[in-house]
């Protein structure tokens, strides 16, 4: 697999990261895919190799004994319907007693492709090591996330960000009041979902114990002010719209006295913590950021 790996240019793999944001059409990504392709590496291998396999990035079974997972409604704010997600405990003798145990929680907030089997792995990891965790579907009003990346992409675009924000908002004060959640929470998220766990940093204040934006966009500089959580932050160094932007984050969140910490590792495009994308994973540096992520929540979110 590395070996096969090293083939995809990386010009290819900025072409696809492109085209997840938006920057380009499907017509333009497959039409730019074509001018890699050399002998033994074909423009559909380059297509199939860049495109998510969620089979590879399952690291905990749905049916995995030592979880309990359910898909769980809330009410969208002002009325307007209702917010789908996925909510993953770990399974024990307590969470079959009235009273479970009480565990601090954490919002996973997926890419702008909804709630695919990525982040819902993801949650279920969380879970593995002793938090619930809550990933809600920006694309509940619309149906929900429709069991394929391009076309949940389409449906992202319809949906006012406004909403998309006040529901994620609403989902993290729904986990938070859980009668099962310690009334401590933290936020983590990927590409979209990193910018909005740096959103909920300023909108939930005090609210909100940590977060662990990956890949993310940082927030307005007038608003670092309002951040009352423990930030960490991952870029692949490689990813350079958003790399060469941290430093002045940086210099807000230091400007502001946020406890923070960021981290861009080497040898990491976009979405380099994806194992569901073999192109774009780096399995070292996902492994540190795991790591890192783990030890800030428990310091942050567990002990707090």
């Amino acid at each position: 697999m590395e070996h096969e790996r090293k083939k995809i240019p990386a010009e290819a793999v900025e072409l696809y990261t492109r085209f997840i944001h938006g920057e380009v059409s499907r017509r333009a990504f497959l039409d730019g895919v074509k001018k890699f392709a050399v002998v033994g590496l074909s423009a559909g291998a380059i297509v199939e190799a860049l495109t998510p396999n969620y089979a590879l990035g399952q690291q905990v079974r749905k049916d995995d004994e030592r979880i309990k997972a359910s898909y769980e409604t809330l009410p969208s704010p002002d009325g307007n319907g209702y917010i789908r997600g996925y909510l993953v405990r770990p399974f024990s003798a307590d969470s079959r007693t009235e009273t479970p145990a009480k565990l601090p929680g954490i919002i996973v907030i997926h890419e702008n492709r909804g709630l695919n089997p990525h982040t819902e792995d993801v949650a279920r990891r969380f879970a593995l090591e002793n938090f619930m965790a809550f990933a809600p579907d920006t694309l509940t009003s619309v149906g929900g996330y429709p069991g394929d990346d391009y076309k949940g992409g389409k449906l992202f675009e319809k949906i006012d960000p406004a909403k998309m924000t006040q529901d994620l908002v609403a989902a993290a004060r729904w986990l938070k009041a859980r009668p099962d959640c310690s009334g401590k929470i933290g936020a983590t998220g990927f590409c979209f979902g990193g910018s909005m766990a740096n959103t909920l940093s300023v909108l939930l204040g005090p609210d909100l114990g940590a977060a662990a934006p990956y890949y993310g966009g940082a927030p307005q500089p007038a608003d670092v002010a309002k951040i009352k959580a423990a930030i960490l932050i991952h870029h692949g160094g490689l990813d350079k719209r958003l790399s060469e932007a941290y430093p002045a984050q940086e210099a807000e969140l230091k400007k502001n006295n946020i406890r923070y910490e960021g981290h861009v590792y080497p040898d990491s495009v976009h979405g380099f913590f994806n194992d569901a994308t073999p192109e774009r994973f780096n399995k070292v540096t996902a492994g540190q950021s795991w790591t890192r992520t783990l030890e800030w929540f428990n310091q942050y979110v567990r002990a707090a």
